[in-house]
């Protein structure tokens, strides 16, 4: 006879059975209340069952201007943007929110892009509600794209910016991966790609293209609106030569043997498939084999709908509890069978203390047949999988996880979350340098999850990520609190040629050489030392780059702006001599004011050269001759209050050579002179 299979994870997804049961709780309470219930857009793309829910009082709706104001208002599956949310607020209507949770996540991660200031990439079909939902989440840049062609153009029109880019919950995952290629051969620096399909519809899409493989004909029943069985469609056609819509399909003419395969798409009740199966059975008992065990072929497809798969979940009734095992009625023909040694228990408990006849039990599949004909169940599998499906959202969510560190190992230690054990690496520990991680050993950490593999049990966790966020969320708060003109308390922390590293709260502003002292430094630390604490001005930042610039020397007054007050003409000062020239030297005062002592007001004596009387650093006494604050130029005189110096014999006849050879130059340039004219 004709060979009938129904695919896995065929039918209603969790969302759409969630919108879904959400319309007709609704609906029976609207209907109690005497108000109307209203959906904006259709709420399934199932004609079978709107059209049912139109019957019991649904009024769908286009748009949200449609919507009487006070009404309740039904958000189907798809999401909706933003503005439907806002516009409902003025109206005062009262939304009833069936959006998909999965779809709600790709909504967040739509608005997280939108606060980092990245552009947005859907990748899926443009003009489904979906998407448009998604886009309008972001008041950001924002796109979509369809196929890698576009994908590029987005990135190429847009390379100035980090961009994240989600995908449709529907999306084939063969089309995200090929968009995801083309986003990064583009060579993007910022650019991050999380993949938002749901995992249901990869599962259903797996299942249809495995089962595709293995049959003559395929069978895929679902809405020509539904996008999801439009991507049913192109995945059978791929993998099988006949592919029919629909049950279009004459039994009579198919050979005895012919394998028939059938899959659904999300917005495909059960009670569709159901009847499509009936339907084909009955044929194949009035038209094919008259012998056929109906019974029997009947049972077989209760069979492929109702009875569980290894590893799924299943929700049943408790009908006994023993010392050693639970009876669980499953609402199939075996009933599940739940050892302690897979309960979920806490140290000390019983199975007695746990659970009750009458009680409700959710547990994952070990096995569809233990032996006994019963199903084995496991609620510490369940609970295991749950564990690892939080480490996986936080890693999707970037959320944090408190592990607990249990032993070093070779590259770093092992910490666990509840029942799972990660692996943090040595360079992931802390964010300095950590030879030996001793200190950590049963110590609680914060972690990022940064990788997570289920199927080989591995999950890598990062307590340095923890730590550089926390970093960077204090530098983010100094970076609001400070402003150009502040003056903040700082730590000298590294010296450069050019300048001193200051530490202001956690950034490091720089504090150029020029900035630091109103004289003249060959190095910082002539004034500053390491680990100094030190009140500096902030001068200018740049917050894009990092950058802030500093000043110490503003903390006291520029010395020419105070001259008046600190010197007068007459007054004799003490200074370093800071440079020699031919003509005199410079005599620093205070920082930033030097003096010129003139050669000729250096000693009561004729001086050759300056170098022979005063050297550099070297402290001596003057008197002010005269301040020109115009110019800012102060004359010095040390032979004005230095003791008279009687002149020899030799000093006269030397004053006398130089004034002879001071005449015969006079002479010598009056003959130029006139020889020119």
């Amino acid at each position: 006879m004709i060979n009938v299979t129904l695919a896995q994870h065929a039918g209603f997804c969790f969302g759409v059975k969630k919108a879904v049961s959400t319309a007709y709780e609704e609906l029976e309470r609207a209907n109690k209340d005497g108000v109307s219930l209203y959906c904006l857009g259709s709420l399934i793309h199932n004609s079978d069952v709107t059209g049912e829910l139109k019957e019991k009082g649904l009024i769908t709706i286009k748009d949200i201007e449609e919507a009487p104001s006070g009404c309740r208002l039904l958000i189907r599956a798809h999401g909706e943007p933003d503005s439907t949310y806002e516009k409902a607020a003025e109206k005062n209507i009262t939304i009833i929110d069936a959006t998909c949770p999965l779809v709600e996540k790709v909504h967040k991660e739509a608005k997280r892009a939108e606060s980092l200031g990245r552009a947005l990439l859907v990748i899926g079909d443009r003009n489904h509600p979906e998407v448009i939902g998604i886009l309008g989440s972001s008041k950001g840049i924002t796109g979509a794209a369809e196929n890698p062609e576009e994908v590029k153009a987005f990135i190429r029109n847009h390379k100035d910016v980090p961009i994240t880019i989600v995908a449709q919950t529907t999306l084939t995952l063969e089309t995200f991966e090929e968009c995801a290629k083309a986003a990064e051969e583009e060579g993007l620096s910022d650019i991050e790609i999380r993949n938002t399909i749901c995992a249901a519809t990869r599962k259903r899409q797996d299942a249809a293209a495995k089962l595709a493989q293995e049959s003559d004909i395929m069978i895929v029943l679902g809405d020509s609106q539904s996008s999801n069985y439009k991507k049913l469609l192109t995945i059978c056609r791929k993998y099988c030569k006949k592919v029919v819509e629909n049950m279009d399909l004459d039994l009579k003419s198919l050979p005895s043997n012919c394998r028939i395969g059938i899959t659904a798409g999300a917005s495909t009740p059960e009670r569709k498939i159901k009847e499509v199966i009936a339907s084909m059975s009955e044929t194949q008992k009035n038209q094919i084999d008259e012998t056929l065990d109906m019974s029997a072929y009947m049972d077989e497809i209760e069979k492929s709908l109702k009875l569980p798969g290894r590893n799924e979940d299943v929700t049943g009734t408790v009908v006994q509890v023993t010392k050693d095992y639970v009876v669980v009625n499953l609402g199939c023909k075996k009933d599940g069978m739940l050892p302690k040694s897979e309960a979920a228990l806490e140290e000390g408990q019983e199975l007695t203390d746990v659970f009750s006849e009458g009680s409700s039990i959710t547990a994952k599949v070990i096995k569809t047949d233990d032996g006994e004909g019963n199903i084995l169940l496991s609620t510490k599998r369940l609970k295991s999988m749950e564990n690892w499906d939080e480490i996986s959202a936080a890693m999707e969510n970037r959320d944090l996880i408190n592990v607990t560190v249990n032993r070093e190992v070779k590259g770093g230690v092992i910490a666990t979350y509840k029942d799972i054990s990660g692996f943090i690496p040595m360079s992931q520990l802390a964010d300095h340098y950590v030879e030996t991680a001793e200190d950590y050993i049963g110590k609680t950490l914060p972690v990022l999850v940064s990788r997570v593999d289920q199927r080989k049990n591995k999950a890598v966790f990062s307590h340095k990520a923890f730590l550089v966020n926390e970093r960077d969320k204090k530098l983010a708060e100094v970076w609001e609190q400070i402003h150009v003109g502040d003056v903040v308390e700082g730590k000298v922390m590294r010296f450069t040629d050019y300048g001193a590293f200051v530490d202001i709260g956690g950034i490091d502003g720089l504090l150029h050489i020029s900035e630091i002292s109103w004289g003249k430094l060959r190095h910082p630390k002539e004034v500053l030392q390491i680990g100094q604490t030190i009140d500096v001005k902030i001068l200018a930042m740049n917050p894009e780059k990092g950058k802030i610039s500093l000043g110490y020397k503003q903390n006291n007054p520029e010395p020419w702006s105070v001259i008046d007050e600190a010197y007068q003409v007459g007054q004799v000062v003490k200074g370093k001599v800071v440079q020699i020239k031919e003509y005199g030297a410079f005599i620093e005062l205070a920082p930033g004011l030097d003096g010129l002592v003139h050669i000729s007001e250096i000693a009561n004596k004729r001086v050759a050269k300056v170098s022979d009387e005063l050297q550099l650093g070297q402290e001596v006494e003057a008197k002010i001759l005269e301040i020109d604050k115009e110019r800012r130029r102060i004359s010095l005189s040390i032979k004005e209050i230095a003791e008279p110096v009687e002149e020899t014999a030799e000093d006269v006849a030397d004053e006398a050579v130089e004034a002879a050879e001071e005449a015969a130059d006079a002479v010598e340039e009056a003959v130029e002179e006139k020889v020119e004219e």
